[in-house]
């Protein structure tokens, strides 16, 4: 019988969520009152959504409580396939035909139908609690954004990727092609962006930072 549980279909979309390549670091000298200073001068901004999303305690929470809900979720889905697994085998011990083998293959039937839907309704369970935890999360952020903007006469947020790019890995070289911001002069507001959600950023020594009339990279 193939092990179908939960965390292989879910699991691997939250960790890929949060804990993906998040390697961007806080700009040099980051903080509301020197970052995206250019921003309310050309009434247009940048943020960096998933790193905000990375950096935003009450995301990092609600996803590591999920992941511990899959858990114990997979561990009760194990225990039942397991029980499966070992009826399975105690029927086969008997003679095929046998009023006993037909009795005890019909249950096995019955049960993994069962399992199946069981299995099936944990996994939608856990991707719905996921899809509204991102919800949540985004609409914060998105009410930050707004309050960010409305503060520093900004009429236009776009959103980019600040993530660093490795030249050798294709994938990070293609992003940086299709992205279409190519330059910012100083109008990242991610910082801002945080601060407003309640999270500062250390100061980190960086010389090429998103914010400093670099190209975004």
């Amino acid at each position: 019988m193939r092990t179908l549980l939960v965390s292989t279909f879910v699991l691997g979309s939250v960790l890929a969520a949060s804990q993906s390549t998040f390697a961007q670091q806080a700009p040099a000298g980051a903080g509301p009152a020197n970052f995206g200073a250019n921003a309310g001068r050309f009434g247009v901004a940048v943020v960096d959504v998933s790193f905000v999303f990375k950096k935003y305690p009450q995301f990092t929470a609600d996803i590591e409580a999920l992941k511990v809900a899959m858990t114990k979720a997979d561990e009760s889905l194990k225990a039942t396939r397991d029980a499966l697994v070992a009826k399975e085998a105690q029927r086969d011990t008997l003679k095929p035909g046998s009023d006993q083998f037909k009795q005890l293959d019909e249950e096995l039937a019955r049960e993994k139908a069962n399992f199946s839907i069981q299995q099936g309704t944990v996994r939608r369970d856990f991707l719905e609690r996921e899809a509204k935890i991102y919800y949540n999360t985004y609409q914060r952020v998105s009410e930050a954004v707004a309050q960010v903007a409305a503060q520093n006469n900004i009429g236009m947020v776009l959103r980019f990727n600040g993530d660093p790019i490795d030249p050798m890995q294709r994938e990070d070289v293609m992003r940086a092609i299709m992205q279409p911001i190519v330059f910012q002069n100083n109008v990242d507001v991610t910082p801002n962006v945080l601060a407003a959600l309640g999270v500062s950023l250390a100061p980190v020594s960086s010389a090429q930072a998103p914010g400093t009339g670099n190209p975004v990279r």
